[in-house]
């Protein structure tokens, strides 16, 4: 048998850490980044946790630039995704002064630009996935990441459809064509559905990053044994 790349082995190995790294840093993003809107639990210790969690999800995709370095459609998707992670990493701060001083309009705006900012990189980081799932050899994988990826990035945009589709509504006042308990059901709903618009490409790409890491573990350990 011929003996394996010691280089191919470190790039894969810092792949599966990336991948790790991002797995987890996702939902925990998500959480974090809203309890420092509310400045509760974390009151305490301010933006540091914002910090944290972004800054993980740079060094996720960081750590993932050594596999495969001459493809340039993979570094590509790569360097945007990094790109906005760095954004996200600049502007989570707003989440907490915007929260300490909410008259400030300049905050407000930055937090649109970080929702905006963090669909763009969760739309990208599919785009990453739905690339990786290319280069390596298992056609099950490659076959889900293609759909999956899709799926996620049309979710994403009908996200951005709808929340338009909403400020529409309210800028052309139509809340006071409904009765006060209609509306109240209609704003109920709308939430519902951005639920579940947002939360699941959330889901399906961190399901998606655990079957790549668990393929590349797979192949690695099984050609050495």
């Amino acid at each position: 048998m011929t003996p394996p790349n010691a280089e191919l082995l470190r790039s894969l190995g810092k792949l599966a850490r990336g991948l790790s790294a991002l797995f987890w840093s996702l939902p925990a993003t998500l959480i974090i980044c809203v309890e420092t809107a509310n400045a509760q639990m974390l009151k305490p210790i301010g933006i540091i946790p914002a910090l944290v969690a972004n800054g993980l999800l740079f060094f996720g995709l960081w750590q993932m630039s050594d596999f495969q370095k001459q493809e340039r459609p993979w570094r590509n998707v790569l360097d945007r995704a990094k790109l906005l992670a760095i954004v996200n990493l600049g502007l989570c701060p707003f989440l907490y002064w915007q929260n300490k001083m909410p008259q400030q309009l300049f905050f407000t705006a930055a937090i649109f630009i970080l929702i905006l900012s963090s669909l763009l990189f969760l739309f990208n980081l599919n785009i990453v996935l739905k690339q990786l799932g290319a280069m390596l050899p298992d056609e099950t994988l490659r076959h889900e990441t293609k759909e999956f990826t899709l799926f996620n990035r049309w979710l994403l945009v009908l996200w951005l459809v709808f929340v338009a589709a909403s400020i529409l509504a309210l800028e052309f006042g139509l809340q006071t064509r409904f009765d006060q308990t209609v509306w109240m059901w209609i704003e109920r709903g709308a939430i519902a559905i951005l639920l579940f618009l947002g939360l699941t490409p959330l889901a399906v790409t961190m399901a998606l990053i655990w079957k790549t890491k668990e393929v590349i573990f797979d192949g690695v350990f099984g050609a050495r044994q």
